[in-house]
């Protein structure tokens, strides 16, 4: 257990690891600033967590700073970032008396349980001694998508849009957006799980006592 800690921390004092941290610190301003009213602001708290998170991927590669930590610190800003997003956005369209969006709001659901999923799975692997997955091409590109996405809705989305004076996206646009965020994130999902669960195989079959054959 001190050995798997003390890989776990060795190099972890790096520039990627300082930007998910960051990260993780941004999640309750952005609460506080939407709930306050501060849309505005909470739009470019969002931008800046989605800028840490680009940048720590690119400095971690260019600059050989990959560590241990790194890859858990990175996806758990990642998902504490987008359950907070999709929690806030469901409870505001609650509210609305729009029909379509007051429907629309269990979409949001989506990101929710597929990113509780993978906590609770990641929780479940580190518990057992395996590492989870790094992000494949679909991890990143959903990702990617739901920050456009999201800062597109509370930026211009109907009722809640900190710039809706300017320009409202149209219900039907943001519905598409969303959605389009939701199918990419479950293919993300289901992306992680032959890794997954060959992980879990070789660590059952490693653990199976081997029968001695010889009379």
């Amino acid at each position: 257990m001190k050995e798997n800690l003390k890989s776990l921390f060795e190099g972890c004092w790096t520039v990627p690891n300082l930007l998910s941290l960051i990260r993780i610190l941004l999640i309750p301003v952005f609460g506080v600033l939407f709930y306050q009213g501060e849309i505005a602001w909470a739009v470019v708290v969002l931008v800046l967590s989605g800028l840490t998170d680009f940048f720590d991927g690119k400095i971690a590669r260019r600059f050989n700073q990959i560590s241990a930590l790194g890859k858990i610190l990175d996806p758990i800003a990642d998902k504490l970032t987008q359950i907070t997003i999709a929690v806030v956005i469901f409870l505001e369209f609650q509210k609305s008396t729009d029909p379509t969006i007051h429907w629309f709001k269990w979409v949001f659901l989506v990101f929710l349980f597929k990113e509780l999923l993978m906590v609770i799975v990641g929780a479940i692997m580190l518990a057992c001694g395996l590492r989870p997955g790094a992000a494949e091409i679909y991890g990143k590109v959903a990702t990617f998508v739901f920050y456009a996405v999201m800062v597109l809705v509370i930026a211009f989305g109907p009722e809640i849009g900190a710039l809706r004076a300017w320009f409202t996206l149209p219900t039907s646009a943001m519905v598409v957006l969303v959605i389009l965020s939701a199918v990419l994130t479950v293919v993300a999902l289901l992306s992680y799980a032959p890794a997954t669960f060959r992980q879990f195989k070789e660590k059952k079959q490693n653990s199976t006592p081997k029968k001695d054959t010889e009379e």
